[in-house]
């Protein structure tokens, strides 16, 4: 979760070096103490002003990122530049989202900032959602709850597994972008709908689209996108805050692809990806009963299943160890 922007640049590899400022370590010990704290009634004043008592995780789990509610802005009004007038490099990182005929880029240093972005295709919401802690990029559709009720999506400035905490501004529910759900408020229990994505490089997106639309960095906020606030985050062997389930299976920062039928998880770690396709970068498999072509491209860092009728289906990349707790239980593809 990011800290306030006067002080992100750099965040992560002066925390991994431990040269991260007092004032930072004072604040983040300040943060998980109050919101590591359990008591028979959540007070909402120790999350950021959201009421838990009815959480389906535990709210000792739950942690204060830093920020308070709103504190990393959402994008409620995004704008969109043409390709060409795109200023980003080719190996810069994407979210791509194709939808009613139109392709979207959202580069990854901007969601960095703001991690959620209310966009609209056709009339219909879609909830481009982005946790740099987890390295997870997902969307959703913006309809939810009773009535089927278009939502706009903040942040909470909370954590639960080191993955954004999520609220809908209609009913103050909080939602956990990994869970695909809501964990409390009135609509707890309810599930997100995944709108299928990819991440991958500037690159290999153009080349796929050349008629892409890109989110602008007119955005309405001052925040040098040219800074990456994580830089060198995912080289580490170290977290910024706990999780509940951790895995020593591979490396914590190991990129996975995360696909989920019917309630069953599997997880496809890169380095064994790089062994199992073929020349093409292809391999079929079969989970839960349903055949999938999975494509890893090792020159561009990504990788996306399909099914038999070529669709993409909506898999996760995350960090090997966001993935895992959440998933404790999940099969992982084995090696050749």
């Amino acid at each position: 979760m990011n800290p306030r922007p006067d002080t992100m640049s750099d965040l992560a590899v002066r925390l991994c070096t431990g040269l991260l400022r007092r004032r930072w370590t004072i604040a983040f010990v300040l943060a998980a103490s109050s919101g590591m704290a359990h008591t028979a009634e959540p007070n909402p004043a120790d999350f950021n002003g959201f009421d838990v008592s009815n959480a389906s995780v535990p709210t000792q789990a739950i942690q204060r990122g830093g920020p308070p509610r709103d504190g990393i802005p959402s994008i409620d009004r995004p704008k969109f530049v043409r390709a060409e007038q795109a200023r980003l490099l080719d190996s810069d990182r994407i979210l791509g989202l194709t939808r009613n005929g139109r392709a979207r880029a959202y580069p990854v240093r901007i969601l960095n900032w703001h991690e959620v972005v209310n966009d609209r295709f056709g009339g219909r919401a879609v909830a481009v959602t982005y946790c740099p802690l987890c390295g997870t990029g997902m969307a959703f559709e913006g309809q939810v709850g009773a009535g089927n009720t278009g939502a706009s999506f903040g942040v909470s400035g909370l954590l639960y597994n080191s993955d954004v905490l999520l609220y809908d501004r209609a009913t103050q529910s909080l939602w956990s972008q990994l869970l695909q759900g809501a964990v409390s408020g009135p609509l707890k229990g309810t599930r997100l709908q995944s709108v299928p994505l990819t991440h991958t490089t500037w690159a290999d997106w153009k080349l796929r689209h050349p008629a892409t639309e890109v989110l602008s960095v007119d955005t309405g906020f001052e925040r040098d996108y040219s800074r990456d606030p994580y830089a060198g985050y995912d080289k580490v062997q170290q977290l910024m805050f706990d999780v509940q389930h951790r895995d020593d299976r591979f490396p914590l920062k190991e990129w996975v692809l995360g696909i989920e039928v019917a309630g069953t998880h599997k997880a496809y770690p890169f380095s064994v990806l790089a062994r199992a396709v073929d020349a093409r970068g292809e391999m079929w498999d079969t989970f839960a009963g349903r055949r999938m072509r999975v494509r890893y491209d090792r020159t561009h860092g990504t990788a996306e299943a399909f099914d038999v009728q070529g669709n993409l289906w909506p898999g996760t990349m995350a960090f090997w160890f966001a993935w895992v707790a959440f998933h404790p239980k999940t099969e992982v593809l084995r090696a050749p």
